[in-house]
Order: structure tokens, then sequence, then C-alpha cells
């Protein structure tokens, strides 16, 4: 499923295949939350703007329209007319963050729903039936997401949960595969590594879950609470102990250097909503930083928002009047920043990659990692 194709250092590249496409890695998922990209995008502009594989959110399309009615419509594939490659989020995060008065046990997890109050119960073979329901190429497993800081004992015990709930996710899938009147039989089953930032907790849970053999691993947790540095130190002492023929995937991360640190410490996967919402919000990236399009000196800049783009929005609008769509509240101004940052963030990983092929990505580590950071 996996090709590994080429390294420098601990940086990967590599191709990972789907029932509905390969994927080139490093990857950045485009996060379609409930089935579309917040920003008016729809899944043929996901195309034009060169995204690989749609992530979408297991919590949110369970409460809304249902996974149950994804499944009438055909699968998530044609519920929104994606045809690529397809993760979806166990509903771990959203549950953890976004749902009131949640009970954890060993069964699973009782919360309310953040929408309408009513009490939910999801346990790792519901969250596994949900995802199996929507058809997604990639499911992950359920898991707990702890907030940072968190006591020892209490992540400890947390992470031993989380891979007997992993367990439990991997013998469902296999038995959901296994049925006549499965939406996507390929449907493959992602592992999450917890530990918060405990060294010796994140090794250990990687040892374990790693011996489950399972088509890929992720780093969860992250991004939560902890410095970047934290982050960085969690992500160095737990690759070492990931599987080196399994893609990798680090979770919700991140920023442009971010993705660049992330893949020079051997990550292939990342995914985050920062693109657009950022862009929602007039925070442009460009490969000389970050812009906010709605400060007035680009009320009269005839310029595009990067010069160096050449996503579809480069090449028709000028900054002045993206910054005009602005102040006028024009919902067009939200989807051509929307559309642009995605695209960016698109041909980032592509960037790398080529890199990568050329045997030159630390000079590119070098050059951008800390640039793209900078605000103008």
């Amino acid at each position: 499923m996996f090709e590994l194709i080429k390294t420098e250092g601990r940086a990967r590249r590599g191709r990972f295949h789907t029932p509905h496409g390969p994927v080139e890695t490093p990857v950045f998922m485009n996060v379609g939350t409930q089935a579309a990209i917040k920003g008016g995008l729809s899944a043929r502009d996901l195309k034009e703007l060169g995204c690989q594989i749609e992530l979408s959110n297991t919590y949110h399309l369970h409460l809304r329209p249902g996974d149950g009615l994804v499944r009438q419509m055909g699968g998530l594939h044609k519920f929104m007319n994606w045809s690529g490659p397809m993760l979806t989020d166990s509903g771990g995060f959203q549950i953890f963050s976004l749902a009131k008065l949640r009970k954890i046990t060993e069964e699973g997890t009782s919360f309310n729903s953040h929408i309408d109050g009513r009490h939910i119960f999801i346990s790792p073979e519901d969250s596994v039936r949900i995802q199996s329901n929507l058809g997604s190429d990639i499911a992950m497993a359920f898991d707990e997401c702890i907030k940072l800081p968190a006591p020892y004992d209490y992540v400890k015990a947390s992470a031993e949960r989380t891979y007997r709930w992993l367990v439990r996710c991997k013998a469902e899938l296999e038995r959901l595969n296994g049925l006549p009147d499965t939406v996507n039989p390929g449907q493959m089953l992602f592992g999450i590594n917890q530990g918060a930032t405990y060294a010796d907790i994140r090794t250990s849970h990687m040892d374990a879950i790693a011996q489950l053999d399972l088509p890929g691993y992720a780093i969860g947790g992250l991004a939560v609470g902890e410095s970047t540095q934290e982050m960085y130190d969690t992500i160095d002492a737990t690759e070492e102990h990931m599987p080196k023929d399994k893609p990798r995937y680090l979770m919700g991360v991140g920023t442009p250097s971010n993705i660049i640190e992330g893949v020079h410490r051997g990550i292939d996967f990342f995914d985050c909503v920062m693109p657009a919402r950022n862009g929602r919000h007039g925070h442009l990236f460009t490969w000389d930083g970050i812009i906010n399009i709605k400060n007035e000196k680009y009320a009269r800049d005839p310029e595009p928002i990067d010069p160096e783009c050449d996503c579809p929005v480069c090449g028709t609008y000028s900054r002045s009047y993206i910054r005009h769509l602005f102040a006028a509240g024009e919902i067009l101004g939200l989807r051509l920043a929307v559309a642009h940052n995605l695209y960016f963030y698109n041909k980032l990983t592509e960037r790398i990659r080529q890199s990568l092929d050329e045997g030159r990505f630390e000079a590119f580590r070098s050059r951008y990692s800390e640039a793209l950071s900078r605000r103008k």
C-alpha cells in the first residue's frame, strides 16, 4: 500500500495507494469538515486547486446529516462528488473539544451534542461503523485527545485505553469490510499514537500499536496547547518507533513551517483548518510570508496576492479588488482567499516532493521554513 521511494535524512518521499487512487507524499489533506470546504469551495474547486486527498469529520457528519443518510446516498464520495482519496477522522478530537458533559468509560464515550444537546454514546465500534457508512478510504481509530497539560497518571491510563479501543476498531473494520453491502470494502484503518508530551508514554504506546500491523499510523494530541518545541521533541521521540514501511500522519498540524519541519522529522501526511480559516479572516500565505489583505496599504495595490503564485486567484484578481471584497462584506472575498491559501498549501507539499526527488530538501527547508512564517 505504501511505497517509500526516496529519503533525505529522515524526510521521506513516498506513494500511498487507496481504493480511489494513489497519494503522492508528503501530502497536505484539504479539510472539508462537513463534506465541504468552509468558504464556498466545491469538490470541483479542490481538483483545480491541486488537492490530492480530502478529509471530512466523522463527528459532524454523524450529527448532521447522519451517516445513515450518507450511506443511502452512496457514500461520501458520491454525496459530495469527490472522486479522489478521502480520510475521515474518528470524531475523538471533536468529542473532547466541542461536546458538553462528556463521560469516558472503557466501553466508549457519552456526551451531549453541541448542536442540540441530545445525549449520544459512541464506542470504538460505533466510530468505525459510522466511517464505514461514509465510505472513506482511510478511517481513523477512535481515541481520546487530551487537553494539555495533563497529569502523567491520567495520560498513561488514557493511552492504555486508547490501545484497547484500537484493537476493537481493527476487529470491527475487518468484520465490516467482509460484508457484501459495505460502501468501501477497501477502507483502511490508521492507528493513533497518544501520550501528551511524555516521551516514555509516547514511545511505549507507539511500540504497542505498531505490533497491530495497520496500514498507517498517526501522531495525535499535538497542537493543543504545548509549545512548538515540545511538539517537535514529541515527534522526534515518537518517529523512531514508527514503522518505516507505513505512512506517518501528524494530525491537525499546521503552519507552513510546521509542515516543512514535520517532513524533516519523517512525517508524510498533514491536515489543518488553518489555510481555510485564516483565509476567511484575510490572512493570506505567500512565498515571502503572510499578509493581511484587509490592511489599508493594499487598497490601491494592483499586484496579485503573491506574484510568485500561479493559482487561479492570483492569475485573475488584484490585492486591491480582494481587499475591497472583504471591506464590502462580499462572500466572494472569502472564497477567493480560501482558494488561494489551499492552493498554496497544496503547492507547498508539491514543492517539498520535488525537492526530495531532486535531493535538495534541506536547502528548501533552509530557505523557506522561517521565511514562510514572517508577517509582512
